[in-house]
């Protein structure tokens, strides 16, 4: 909606209203304008957030051209694969960003596993063992952990 268009909804809203039903008509009509104007700002922000997280650094010169132009998919893979073709970052700084995703996630998972309760204690399992296969199964999953029984 042009500027004009909105000047002449708001100077309606200042005159007095005889029929109530139009009078709220208007003001759904300019809550909706409201949301809808949230809205773009909203959309606005995620797409930026998008182009942070890929790597693009704002304060170059072609940042706000490239966010202007770019018309894919909103997500930080695909604006990445976008700013290495445009050589806005190189390679190597596209690999570092999803290395640190990577590392991100990783640290979440073993931050979820530290708080995980601990299983019976191997010496306490070798004791409870009844058959040396059991015995042997017990090294093995130990071994296929990096744990060293044998210095227990």
């Amino acid at each position: 909606m042009s500027n004009i268009e909105e000047d002449f909804y708001e100077d309606d809203d200042q005159t007095v209203e005889t029929n109530p039903a139009r009078a709220h008509m208007r003001k759904l009509e300019k809550e909706n304008r409201e949301i809808k104007k949230m809205l773009a700002e909203a959309q606005e922000a995620r797409k930026e957030i998008a182009f942070i997280k890929a790597g693009l650094d704002m304060n170059h010169p072609m940042a706000k051209y490239f966010m202007k132009g770019y018309d894919g998919e909103i997500s930080p893979e695909a604006i990445s694969t976008a700013l290495a073709e445009a050589q806005l970052i190189t390679p190597q700084q596209q690999e570092l960003e999803t290395d640190k995703r990577a590392w991100q996630t990783s640290n979440k998972v073993a931050a979820g596993a530290e708080s995980a309760p601990e299983g019976p204690s191997w010496i306490k399992r070798i004791q409870d063992a009844e058959s040396e296969s059991e015995l042997t199964a017990i090294f093995a999953e130990a071994q296929a952990q990096g744990i060293d029984l044998s210095e227990i």
